[in-house]
């Protein structure tokens, strides 16, 4: 009897000790109860669970409860590293809440569990580093140049003097020592979002003229046509995330889309990429991936070796520096999609995807950069990578010479099937019209606008022996471009989308002139290992190319 009830106390003093316990740790333990405590305002701070609530978004956060300054209302209190408000972002973060751009676990109040870095929860926050990577859950930022001309326009704003008036991601408009040499203008970070004066050019010189002396006078000075024009797609890329807007101008310059889709334009040899900044940690595999088990060092490891990070993946290294592969990183991280109510859409994610606007600048350059310079390389000099076939140098003046402008659009439009060469014309995601023809007008530039010979003769016109041309070709061109013209270390001949748009004249001339700088040696000069061709026998080779045409 005495036992049971030794037993009964014992084990009451035990529910009693762990209930107190509890009580402590819910009342006083709490991670969150000490940060509040610890707070240099702590006198000023009612320490409570917070959170924000947005019925519309189904978004119940409480983050706010260590990020006490970040809370509605709680802002105006002295500042330390629980009361530091949150950055300037052109809206309330409280009508968002914290996880529509953050990502997390919003419920959670422990760090480990909020942050979202516990086995199993897909959608961990977004590193701090890379926070600007959040924009892309609701924003789809549009017309986002080539990088080039993006630190172009960042040179024309400093070499121009526009940060002794206007500030720029954080730098300039400030009074300079002595009071010379400027003044507070309007920070131009989200140009933009916010707008500019259209006219803004010849309103600073009107207002430059009036000037007799002052910051008008001393850092305002005429600026070029092609300074002014760097300077406004400088402007029309500030959104108030420059890191971001960096990477997705890297991006817009590797011709990383010749392979991708990105929001339903690109092309498709790779994975869509449209919200791969949203991938799920636990369905990425790491087998491979040194170091911490996230999708960021999951993307930047894949970028720096990506056959070893997929065996088997056709992704080329592309020898990126390591600054390179930090911002393309914070830009894949961004590519992701929350399902936001219309009504919450911002204006250019309703342009791109109910308008069709382009994420990318439509001019010539940018273009290429998007689509074409992963292949034919940034100045058009062709590529190679380990274990594929040579990609060909577009920009080659002995090309451009006997191509003519239609020829190069064609190219662009229809493709080669059986290559890696889309159909940028037809394909779904691909180039449109006005766009084709900008590509193909900037091909022309890189190649020093070397311009086409005019050719008055017909599309067909070469006499030769198809017999002998075949034996011809064996001997000569089948060691570049295979036997059945399928191609090799050279292009493939053997395709009906070349030899409908080349005319012979272009052949003949190929065959004849070759390449310089490539491996395709002119055929009309004899070398050291073999004769010059006559020009019969040149037009006997287009006559057995041209065989192909009619074989199904």
């Amino acid at each position: 009897m005495k036992k049971n009830k030794y037993l009964l106390l014992g084990s009451s003093l035990t529910v009693l000790v762990l209930l107190v316990g509890a009580a402590a740790q819910e009342n006083f333990l709490q991670e969150w109860r000490q940060l509040q405590r610890s707070t240099t305002a702590a006198d000023a701070v009612d320490v409570r669970l917070r959170q924000i609530v947005v019925p519309a978004l189904d978004v119940t956060d409480r983050c706010v409860t260590c990020h006490v300054g970040m809370a509605p209302g709680e802002q105006s209190r002295p500042a330390d590293r629980v009361m530091k408000a949150h950055a300037e972002v052109g809206h309330d973060p409280a009508a968002f809440g914290c996880t529509t751009c953050h990502g997390g676990q919003g419920r959670a109040t422990e760090k480990l569990a909020a942050h979202g870095r516990v086995p199993f929860w897909p959608e961990p926050m977004i590193p701090l580093g890379n926070a600007d990577a959040g924009c892309g859950s609701c924003h789809t930022h549009l017309r986002v140049p080539s990088l080039a001309q993006l630190r172009a326009g960042s040179a024309a704003f400093e070499r121009n003097d526009c940060l002794a008036c206007h500030s720029l991601d954080g730098r300039g408009g400030t009074l300079r020592p002595g009071g010379g040499g400027g003044m507070e203008g309007p920070s131009l970070s989200r140009a933009a979002i916010t707008g500019y004066r259209p006219d803004w050019y010849d309103h600073h010189l009107a207002e430059r003229d009036r000037a007799a002396a002052g910051p008008w006078r001393d850092s305002f000075a005429p600026i070029p046509a092609h300074e002014r024009d760097a300077l406004t797609a400088l402007l029309e890329s500030r959104v108030g995330a420059p890191s971001l807007i960096e990477g997705k101008a890297l991006f817009h310059s590797l011709g990383c889309r010749g392979c991708h889709k990105v929001g339903g334009v690109g092309g498709d040899d790779g994975p869509d990429l449209t919200i791969f900044g949203q991938r799920d940690p636990g369905q990425l595999d790491f087998t491979h991936v040194p170091g911490e088990r996230t999708v960021s060092n999951w993307i930047a490891e894949h970028f720096r070796a990506p056959a070893v990070i997929v065996p088997g993946s056709q992704m080329p290294t592309l020898g990126l520096t390591e600054p390179e592969i930090t911002s393309l990183t914070a830009y894949l991280l961004s590519l992701r999609r929350s399902a936001l109510p219309e009504a919450f859409w911002p204006r250019d994610r309703i342009l791109a995807e109910r308008f069709g606007e382009r994420e990318f600048s439509t001019d010539g350059a940018t273009l290429y950069g998007t689509f074409c310079a992963a292949c034919h390389g940034p100045d058009g000099d062709g590529r190679r990578y380990a274990g594929m076939p040579a990609f060909p140098a577009i920009a080659n003046p002995d090309f451009l010479s006997i191509a003519s402008d239609e020829f190069v659009a064609e190219t662009v439009r229809r493709g080669r099937p059986g290559r890696r060469m889309p159909a940028w014309g037809e394909t779904e995601g691909g180039l449109r019209p006005e766009e084709i023809t900008r590509v193909a007008q900037f091909v022309r530039t890189l190649g020093g606008n070397v311009a086409p010979v005019p050719d008055e003769r017909p599309r067909r016109w070469a006499a030769g022996d198809a017999e002998a041309g075949e034996r011809l070709y064996g001997s000569a061109c089948a060691t570049c471009h295979g036997p059945a013209g399928l191609g090799g270390e050279g292009p493939a001949l053997n395709n009906r989308v070349l030899l409908a748009s080349a005319t012979d004249t272009y052949l003949v001339e190929t065959v004849g002139r070759g390449r310089r700088g490539t491996s395709m040696e002119g055929f009309s000069r004899p070398s050291p290992t073999r004769p010059a061709l006559a020009q019969q026998e040149i037009e006997s080779i287009i006559a057995f190319i041209r065989t192909w045409e009619k074989k199904p």
